[in-house]
């Protein structure tokens, strides 16, 4: 590599974050909320921030109910679906529901295959062999549905690219039913219906939907169809956080409604396969369910079934009503999560290693590299990795034999699909959203893709180096942070993709007693101003704080409000984003 500014041979890491931070709010707007909510003055601070600058507008933040959903009759084309499904549930036709092979695709199958059975009709829910049969709605997909004696099939976070597969069904006289969030190319495929908040036409107001919570809409539509009370829907609200939060979508507007209300349904589900996942991820039944918890120790495990193993084992986990073959199951997906953290690891390294002689860090503002031997079932993690450390919009291609099969991670602000679909002549197919894609592409089209690229990347991100911006929330005095601000802050949430976490910044504090590192690149240090003092720790920070910025004296700390317990006792702890010396 000859990457400029940075040592031969070795590939940079990511860039430090410029901060942006925003004017502090008016007094006036601040001191009003702060009458009417009875709430910490920082916290008010921070909602005004947020743009919750009234009374009202807080309050419906910080309490959303399930009512502020949107009418799933708003979806084109989801009146006929349902009067469909129902026409099959009437006559006993089986409806086989497909869907991705991943949490979301998963959890979403499991949904509709579920609800329509609980409402007295006929449904498998089958899910596509990666290796096998790729991403999507295939051929093999629906002759498997076919095989079943499909005569509706239903599609789930997939489906809205499958052109041929959905003409191979209906003429064999199937009718198909496309649910799907992806952005659609320029043909939609001749379905019967076709339910996408991102398709041409569709004047549903949230187009941020995850593809299990359009299939949950249509179940609603079916359920509603039936006479059925609208309550009944909130019992699959689990699978729909799950899968919600597994897919990282905007957590905001309709997802932020369903994740909250979906995650207290999965602390309490009565399902026996996410008890199962949960117990097999060291989580309680019962207790309170994160985010966190979903995007780093449930969600990972279903995919792994899909990336490494078998992924109808996950579907079939989401599905069971039988504890003995849940645990049997939730078993067999924590060896394929083990499997899978060893095949990432590897794959990383040997995608980094090859990135050392393919990488122009001062010119390159796309990355796509290939190689033979990746198993396809990861490259779309370690995709993600190349994107956080480079802070480039990443393609990681496997390479087998004449084919190659890619996936690609972004960076904010650049509409990946996009940039995809100008690059679609070098690829045999595509599909994906703003921040993730896949594609096929054959080996000789490897270079010419990597170009067209690079140059859609550059043209889109310009001459100057990328850099993160870390946005921050609030300027805050330590003394003002407490379990009172902590508390009141976590009704901001769920918090993620769209609604991150608040970041705080102290200014000028001191580091007490110098910093402590750890193994894994990990600091621990405590900040203090005057007589306040908050325990801080940096998760991979120690090359931040090197000895110059600790012997400065006074730093500027950026930081997430979080609590750790030890022994029984919990105490506030900030976790830390970045550090840089005060101004």
């Amino acid at each position: 590599m000859s990457a400029r500014g940075s040592e031969a041979g070795v590939v940079p890491s990511r860039p430090r974050p410029r901060w942006n931070v925003p004017a502090q709010p008016e007094r006036r707007v601040v001191r009003t909320l702060e009458q009417d909510l009875k709430l910490p003055r920082a916290l008010c601070r921070l909602l005004a921030v947020r743009g919750r600058t009234t009374p009202d507008a807080a309050k419906s933040f910080l309490r959303p109910r399930l009512e502020d959903l949107h009418d799933p009759a708003l979806l084109l084309d989801s009146d006929r679906a349902a009067r469909r499904l129902a026409l099959a549930m009437e006559n006993g036709e089986m409806v086989v529901v497909h869907g991705d092979y991943d949490a979301d695709g998963i959890a979403g199958s499991a949904l509709l295959a579920g609800w329509i059975r609980a409402l007295g009709g006929r449904a498998e829910a089958i899910v596509p062999d990666r290796t096998r049969d790729g991403y999507d709605l295939s051929f093999a997909g629906v002759d498997r549905a076919i095989a079943l004696g499909a005569g509706v099939i239903v599609t789930v976070d997939c489906g809205i690219a499958a052109l041929d597969p959905v003409r191979r069904a209906t003429a064999a006289g199937v009718d198909v039913i496309v649910t799907d969030h992806h952005i659609p190319g320029p043909e939609l495929p001749g379905a019967l219906a076709i339910l996408d908040p991102n398709r041409p036409g569709c004047s549903y107001p949230d187009k941020r939907l995850c593809g299990a919570a359009v299939a949950f809409k249509l179940g609603q539509l079916l359920s509603r169809r039936l006479g059925r009370s609208d309550d009944e829907a909130w019992s699959y609200l689990d699978l729909v956080a799950l899968a919600t939060i597994a897919d990282q979508v905007e957590l905001r507007g309709e997802n932020r409604i369903l994740g909250r209300y979906g995650l207290r349904a999965l602390a309490r589900t009565e399902r026996p396969g996410l008890q199962a996942l949960m117990t097999s991820a060291k989580l309680t039944p019962g207790n309170a369910v994160t985010p966190g918890a979903v995007a780093f120790r449930l969600a990972p495990r279903i995919n792994a079934a899909g990336r490494v193993g078998d992924s109808s084992k996950a579907l079939q986990l989401l599905i069971t009503e039988d504890s003995g073959e849940a645990r049997s199951l939730a078993a067999v997906l924590e060896r394929n999560n083990g499997e899978r953290r060893d095949l990432e690891r590897r794959t990383t390294e040997e995608v980094f290693a090859a990135l050392e002689g393919a990488y122009e860090a001062a010119t390159d503002r796309g990355v796509v590299v290939a190689g033979e031997g990746w198993h396809p079932g990861v490259i779309g993690i370690v995709a993600s990795r190349v994107a956080e450390r480079l802070f480039r919009p990443s393609v990681v291609i496997a390479l087998d034999g004449d084919r190659g099969r890619g996936s690609a991670r972004s960076i904010p602000g650049f509409d990946l699909h996009a940039a995809v679909a100008q690059c679609g002549s070098h690829l045999e197919r595509f599909g994906g959203h703003h921040q993730a894609a896949g594609m096929d592409v054959h080996r000789d089209r490897v270079p010419a893709f990597r170009q067209a690229f690079r140059d859609v990347a550059r043209r889109r991100l310009g001459s100057a180096e990328p850099r993160p911006t870390l946005h921050v929330d609030l300027e805050v005095a330590l003394n003002e942070v407490d379990f009172d601000l902590y508390r009141y802050a976590t009704y901001l949430g769920p918090h993620g993709r769209g609604n991150p976490k608040p970041v705080y910044v102290a200014r000028a504090v001191r580091m007490d007693g110098g910093a402590k590192v750890l193994n894994g690149g990990h600091v621990k240090f405590t900040i203090a101003d005057g007589g306040a003092r908050l325990p801080a720790i940096g998760f991979g920070l120690a090359d931040r704080l090197v000895p110059e910025l600790t012997n400065t004296g006074l730093v500027d700390v950026a930081f997430n409000l979080t609590e750790n317990t030890f022994r029984g006792v919990t105490t506030m702890q900030a976790r830390v984003v970045d550090v840089r010396p005060a101004d």
